[in-house]
């Protein structure tokens, strides 16, 4: 027996010592690595053949763990990465940015073609993790290994305090893991093949992409989070007939879209920005958010310079440069400065007896951008300009 405790003496160089020409290798791990295949590439070319076992549910279609719900989010996420580590553990950073990915990746396909098998765990029952190489004089056994990767391998730091292996040949302990493997492998109830579906996978690596892909799949990753985390409570409810207002209906596309992000945003955080350039229809999009709320029954308070105030008073009066008078907007409308006012009267109304409630804005700015808040659920949504 040996013991390999990935310091002085790496798993990845004993497995190069041992395989010999004509071996079988055979794995049982939780996942596989390109960049593990690099770094036997020579002596994994030289053996009879791999048998690979996902101990774990990987690149199983139509598994009733994938669904979305988050209910089920902790199965689901650990089932994508074990499927994103065959291109590379997030510790094997360093390899990835060597950009050898693409070629490392075509030459992988094509020896998983020719001399390997994966299966995979068709449920959640655990399995040990074990690798087995037989060669034509002798059997040795590693436990226990958790993933077929350079950090497993020895060849990369991982977040693990030890990474120790035990390495025995003694025919009397080798036999019992040797037969406990091959009868998982035969049990077509236990497992599923997997070896075309990760042939497929993996060709999506080394094939050439349109530029639109690239973009869909930056788009992706960049918003993958975001868009698990939307909540059917934080997105505007069609049922208030917002959309058949006739401000919305004058919207752009780009418009309502920061007004659907807006409320949001408002939904989630109690609060939003919305900083676009001049001139991109700040006033209306605003405008769409005010209709909103107040089809939901909300009061509304703008506050604005004084020099805007007119451009504001304009939308909520019945007067013929109005073009939303149909709309029936109802917002209050004051100046920044009436914040620090207690007394005397803003466009008509006595400032010592406004319910303010508690949506005070107290910040100010000179800058014609609109932003929207809402401090509480409880409270009044402020449009600020």
């Amino acid at each position: 027996m040996e013991i390999i405790d990935n310091i002085n003496n790496l798993l990845g160089d004993n497995l190069k010592q041992t395989l010999k020409p004509g071996s079988k290798l055979k794995i049982a791990a939780s996942c596989f690595s390109i960049y593990a295949y690099e770094a036997l590439k020579l002596e994994l070319e030289r053996i009879e053949s791999l048998e690979f076992i996902f101990t774990s549910p990987t690149f199983v279609p139509g598994e009733a763990t994938d669904k979305l719900n988050k209910e089920h989010r902790q199965y689901h996420i650990p089932k994508l990465e074990r499927e994103r580590r065959f291109y590379g553990s997030e510790f094997e950073i360093q390899l990835k940015n060597k950009l050898t990915q693409r070629a490392i990746a075509k030459e992988c396909a094509d020896w998983i073609r020719r001399k390997a098998s994966f299966r995979s765990n068709r449920g959640t029952a655990p399995m040990q993790q074990f690798a087995c190489i037989q060669t034509a004089d002798a059997t040795s056994i590693y436990m226990p290994l958790h993933g077929f990767t350079t950090v497993d391998l020895g060849y990369q730091r991982g977040d693990a305090v030890s990474n120790i292996v035990n390495n025995f040949d003694e025919p009397v302990h080798t036999g019992v893991f040797l037969n406990l493997f091959d009868q998982i492998w035969s049990d077509q109830e236990k497992l599923e093949d997997v070896t075309s579906i990760i042939c497929d996978h993996i060709a999506s690596v080394y094939q050439e992409n349109s530029p639109e892909r690239i973009y869909f799949l930056m788009l992706y990753n960049i918003f993958n989070e975001f868009l698990e985390d939307l909540n059917e409570d934080d997105l505007p409810n069609d049922r208030t007939g917002y959309q058949d207002s006739l401000i919305w209906q004058k919207l752009f596309n780009f418009q309502r879209d920061a007004a659907t992000g807006i409320i949001n945003k408002l939904e989630t955080f109690n609060g939003c920005i919305l900083a676009d350039s001049v001139g991109l229809g700040k006033t209306f999009s605003a405008l769409a958010v005010i209709k909103y709320y107040e089809l939901r029954n909300r009061s509304v308070l703008v506050l604005c310079p004084k020099k805007l105030a007119d451009n504001w008073l304009n939308y909520n009066h019945n007067l013929t440069t109005n073009i939303f008078a149909k709309d029936r907007f109802n917002y209050d409308v004051l100046c920044h400065t009436d914040l620090q006012r207690t007394s005397g009267e803003s466009f008509g109304t006595p400032l010592n007896r406004i319910n303010w409630g508690i949506t005070i804005w107290s910040s100010s700015t000179n800058r014609i951008t609109s932003a929207t808040t809402m401090p509480s659920k409880t409270a009044r949504p402020v449009i600020k300009s």
